[in-house]
């Protein structure tokens, strides 16, 4: 498919005639994967979810790999040892030169996987989490004390976005006037990790202009560290050493423009579908304020519920097969997670939003909003504080919140899903 092409694809686009199944009273396979990717549809995916896991396990993709819509196979997938992660920049991006994006451990294997993770870890031990509580804790009262004093409010501009953004720099060592530079080229970039196939040209042209100018920025700001040092992460990344090994130059600024994103646009997403869900959902917000220990459940439900991230992908290691389909060394296989986290053979009522979900002794699968095994995600323990700190205080300060629409407008990135604005009240 032309990288040219529009968003809104044509069924004829997205199958092959032996897809063309149909499902009992609604569209055809092909059909609803078009409008499964259609930014328009972007608000509700779930209702193509729901009826593309009814109408079988795996169905062709636009770009070219099968995708899979069950709890059971994507956790599979994501969790094996054989299913690795170092073909998606080729699969999913292949319009990006080689040269032009650095070295990321999202895209690698053991062992250069476990050496770089092992290194940039050292940024996130739990010790090191935990420290940053009273500095989410100072910023939380902050920005609460903006929104409550703005009577309306745009929750993703006010709070979604500073909140990780300003903690990821100040983790990293990136000046504070710096960060809203850094949020355009992270928004951009977002964007770019969904498939070339699905971009239209501007937002490739996006792309190709943000990647240097990024690159170029964290390539000062490291040689600046270099020189002068500093207890950042990237002053300690450009001197860490373990065993003999370093992060070569190239490294350091793939893994720098990695955390940013990973650590920075998913969590604003986190955060905005989060508030949306309990803004629809009054009675469970209403169940938080009564009983604020359920607040780290809570946060694993909004996971599941609205996941950040819809899909990663995977390849085959050596012959597999999933849910019938026989994969070859190097096949590549698209892990719908969003879809997964609402499975009816994984969760009871999944389209349900219980903040109870995952309370105590509950017995309830993991949901895979941050992966598997070898690559679950490195800042997962950051984004739950954030988001934990966040509702501790809205429930201690904020009695009431309303949402100003019903229809609030999201961005049109796939993978990494969120809105686009929040328009709410909070009451003080």
């Amino acid at each position: 498919m032309s990288v040219a092409s529009s968003t809104t694809l044509s069924s004829s686009t997205l199958s092959t005639p032996a897809q063309r199944t149909e499902t009992p009273g609604t569209q055809s396979v092909p059909d609803l994967i078009a409008a499964l990717f259609d930014p328009a549809n972007r608000a509700d995916p779930y209702a193509f979810y729901r009826q593309l896991r009814a109408a079988g396990p795996l169905h062709d993709g636009p770009f070219g790999l099968p995708m899979s819509f069950t709890h059971r196979d994507c956790t599979a997938v994501l969790q094996s040892a054989d299913w690795g992660h170092d073909h998606e920049a080729e699969q999913l991006h292949p319009t990006i030169p080689a040269s032009t994006f650095p070295s990321t451990f999202l895209w690698m294997e053991p062992p250069d996987h476990t050496r770089l993770r092992g290194l940039v870890t050292k940024g996130f031990t739990p010790r090191r989490v935990m420290g940053l509580r009273p500095r989410i804790e100072a910023l939380v009262d902050e920005l609460l004390d903006n929104a409550l004093g703005a009577g309306e409010f745009d929750l993703i501009e006010v709070l979604a976005y500073p909140l990780p953004l300003t903690i990821v720099c100040e983790i990293l060592g990136v000046p504070r006037e710096d960060h809203p530079l850094v949020q355009v080229w992270s928004q951009a970039l977002a964007r770019a990790f969904d498939p070339d196939a699905i971009l239209p040209p501007e937002d490739l042209a996006a792309r190709n202009r943000s990647i240097p100018e990024f690159l170029g920025y964290f390539r000062d700001l490291v040689e600046r560290r270099r020189r002068e040092g500093g207890d950042d992460l990237i002053g300690a990344l450009a001197a860490v050493e373990e065993q003999g090994d370093r992060l070569t130059a190239d490294e350091l600024l793939g893994t720098c423009v990695t955390l940013i994103i990973a650590g920075h646009e998913t969590t604003v997403n986190l955060v905005g579908n989060g508030m949306l869900a309990l803004m629809r959902h009054p009675d469970q917000m209403d169940l938080l304020r009564r009983q604020p220990e359920l607040i780290p459940a809570a946060v694993e439900e909004l996971l599941r519920y609205d996941s950040p991230i819809h899909m990663n992908t995977r390849s085959a290691k050596h012959p597999m097969e999933i849910a019938g389909r026989e994969f070859g060394p190097d096949d590549g296989i698209v892990a719908l997670i969003a879809c997964a986290n609402r499975d009816p053979a994984a969760y009871d009522d999944p389209e349900r939003f219980d903040v109870t979900r995952f309370a105590g002794q509950n017995r309830v699968p993991r949901h895979l909003s941050f992966s598997l095994g070898a690559h679950y995600c490195l800042g997962a323990p950051l984004a739950l504080m954030e988001m934990q700190v966040l509702l501790e205080g809205i429930v201690e300060r904020v009695p009431s919140m309303e949402l100003l629409t019903d229809t609030p407008p999201y961005k049109p990135n796939m993978l990494i899903r969120g809105l686009a604005e929040l328009p709410a009240r909070f009451g003080g």
